[in-house]
């Protein structure tokens, strides 16, 4: 019997720039002054645990750690709090991400919601030793809507990767 989630298309190779790009992207993204709007994802989480899922072994912890100082000097934040936040992220995404895998998309994103909790977790423990106050419940709904997020972000993220539909009658596979 054959699995329903599975798809029938083989991914190419990812390339290493696209990596960069979409990080990149994701690091713009969260620069982006919404306020104090709760539930906007933490699109750098987004995005690294996707990689980090899909590509453990070009996407890690080191990734994680320069993302984190780069958010952590752009929101003028305490010093450490979004890199070890990612860094946790990283390492349990990495970790797990054979078991993400084997699920279909929507189960997918019940497994990285957890994953967003810890590490908006962590946050908020570094941010409370550093003398913040507790940003209220609300705070995590931007771990929901990352989740939420993961099937849309991962159908655009694989894009490139699909290979085209048409056979070719000179190649073996």
């Amino acid at each position: 019997m054959e699995p329903t989630h599975s798809s029938r298309r083989i991914l190419l190779p990812v390339r290493n720039w696209f990596i960069v790009a979409t990080l990149f992207l994701a690091l713009l993204l969260n620069l982006i002054p919404f306020g104090r709007l709760p539930g906007i994802p933490d699109w750098v989480a987004l995005v690294l645990a996707f990689w980090c899922v899909h590509q453990p072994l070009k996407v890690g912890m080191s990734a994680a750690f320069v993302l984190g100082l780069a958010m952590d000097v752009a929101n003028a934040s305490v010093m450490g709090q979004h890199a070890l936040a990612y860094v946790l992220l990283a390492f349990v995404a990495a970790g797990l991400s054979r078991r993400v895998l084997w699920f279909p998309l929507a189960q997918q994103a019940l497994h990285v919601l957890p994953m967003f909790l810890g590490m908006q977790v962590a946050m908020l423990a570094a941010r409370l030793l550093g003398g913040a106050e507790f940003p209220g419940i609300l705070w995590f709904l931007s771990s929901f809507s990352a989740a939420l997020l993961w099937h849309p972000v991962t159908y655009l993220l694989l894009i490139p990767q699909f290979s085209p539909e048409d056979k070719d009658v000179h190649r073996p596979i």
